[in-house]
Order: C-alpha cells, then structure tokens, then sequence
C-alpha cells in the first residue's frame, strides 16, 4: 500500500497510520528492487524440482522417495527438507488405507502344512521365500481377482494371474509362472518357500500336487493372522492406494492390461522400496547377481 501510495501521500505519514517503521519499508524496497536472494533462489529451484519429481511419479511419491530421487540426480538435500518444502507448497504423497474386505477362504478340511517362515520373510538371498496371496479389483463388469507372487528378499514380483473366480487355478498359474521366469542367475527355484495364508487355495490338495512338480515347499500362517502374510498384504496396499483405486476401469481386459503394466513398468522397476535402501526390486536384484559374479 506505502508503495502504490507513495506518490501522493508521504511515506512517513502513511507509515505512522500503518504502524510499521519507515526503515522496514525501505529494507523491504531494496529487497524487492535488488530481487530474491541466494537462499530465495535456492529455494524455489528445490520446490521446482520436487514438484517434477512428484508429478513423474503420478502423485504418488512422498519426501522419502522424492528426496531419493533429488539425490540420485546430484542434489544434497535431507528428507526433513524436501518434507517441509512440500508442506508449504501443498504437495502431498499418497498414504495407504488400512482397510480392505477379507477374500480368504479357510478350507474346512485342510491338510497339514507347517509355517516355514515365522514371519521373516526377508532371509536375505533370493529365491529362499516367495509370499503369494489374492485380491481382489473392481471393474465395470464385476470382480477381477488377482494372484502374485513376490520374492520376499528382493520384493519383486515375480508372477501372476487374473481369474473372474476364486478357483486354485489362479494360484497354480502364478506360481507356474513365477517358477518359468527366474533365470538361473538368480539360484535355483528348487526348495523355495511358498508362503501364503490359510485359503482353501493355498491348503488345497491340487496346489500340493503343483508343488511337488515344481520341488517348492508350502508354509501358511495361521487362520485370520494378517501378520504371517503381513508383507503380501503390503504390497496390496501399495497396488491399492497407488494406482488402482485412483482409476476406472470398465472391463476384465482394461484392469489386466493396466495392472501388468503397473507391475512391470512401475512396481517392479521404478517404484522406490524404502527397505530396498530406496531402489526398485529389479535394481536390488541387479546388484546382488553382480556382486555374486564378481565374487565367483
């Protein structure tokens, strides 16, 4: 207002009416005059960056992942800085719900199969867990289930199948197609531990006999303990929240199409795992096969 008015009323005079002091309104003059300052500047090239890269991960990433990627391009930058630059800027990352309906079936007269993993899902060398379970996926033409398969050191998804029905043939797909995929670098499949919750599927007699084919050993937690599966059901939320709620999708063939790509293209090679030291699961893998070679 001193500034517009300057010309008419006398800086003093309106200075005195506005209670401020004539020498902060000429401080303020010549700052605005000489133009922002280092900090300033730096400031703005920060939240620049930050909202590209927020927006190259389709609004889902946070200060954690956003700050590895500031890094990875050459900036020194603490995730407490990125955090409040987004906050003052209105930038946000997506949070998981904690909420989702119960699609185990408990078969009523299971066989006996132990818990091999105790929770510890991560045993440090690939191919030593693999955790599976099934969800489902709301389409224009009913429910769409899906069946995954991660291995639990490197959180990579490693197969998967779709089914319009809860039926174990999803489970033997994913599994067979987990299996097929490892290439030989990674160790061999034989023995792996197949953990899954207590679904009919999981305890059926027809998924037994696909895994004495295949030479990998069944584990399932206890009856309605998310925790024993608890990493499986991490990844469903990640699925979830970041890409598939946010979207419609009007038939079986549009969701398949749009979450193999989001696997692939997204989960498995972009997306930033912050128990993966932020790297992608196929970029944990990489380095690990190499290190394995350059030691042999």
């Amino acid at each position: 207002m001193i500034d517009a008015q300057k010309a008419t009323f006398p800086i003093a005079r309106m200075a005195q009416l506005l209670g401020v002091s004539r020498s902060g309104y000429y401080a303020w003059a010549q700052r605005r005059a000489t133009g922002p300052g280092p900090r300033e500047v730096r400031r703005r090239e920060l939240v620049s960056k930050i909202e590209a890269a927020h927006e190259a991960s389709d609004g889902v990433n946070g200060a954690p992942r956003i700050t590895a990627d500031l890094r990875e391009a050459g900036e020194v930058i603490s995730v407490k800085t990125t955090a409040k630059l987004m906050r003052q800027n209105g930038i946000r990352g997506i949070s998981p719900r904690p909420w989702r309906p119960v699609t185990t079936i408990v078969d009523p007269n299971p066989h006996t199969i132990p818990d091999l993993v105790g929770r510890r899902f991560d045993q440090g060398v690939l191919n030593t867990v693999w955790t599976s379970d099934i969800t489902y996926l709301a389409t224009g033409q009913g429910w769409l289930y899906l069946c995954a398969v991660r291995d639990g050191c490197s959180r990579r998804v490693l197969g998967y199948a779709f089914s319009d029905s809860l039926h174990t043939d999803v489970v033997e797909d994913a599994l067979r197609r987990a299996v097929a995929f490892r290439a030989p670098g990674t160790g061999a499949t034989a023995g792996v531990i197949f953990h899954a919750d207590r679904g009919c599927q999981y305890t059926s007699a027809q998924l037994a006999r696909v895994a004495g084919d295949l030479e990998v050993r069944l584990s399932v937690g206890r009856t309605g303990v998310c925790y024993d599966n608890a990493q499986q059901e991490s990844f469903w939320s990640t699925l979830k929240t970041e890409f598939y709620t946010r979207h419609e999708f009007a038939t079986h063939a549009e969701a398949i199409h749009a979450v193999s790509s989001w696997i692939e293209t997204v989960y498995n090679r972009r997306r930033r795992h912050s128990t993966l030291g932020q790297i992608s699961p196929v970029t944990f893998e990489h380095r690990i096969t190499t290190a394995a070679a350059e030691a042999a």
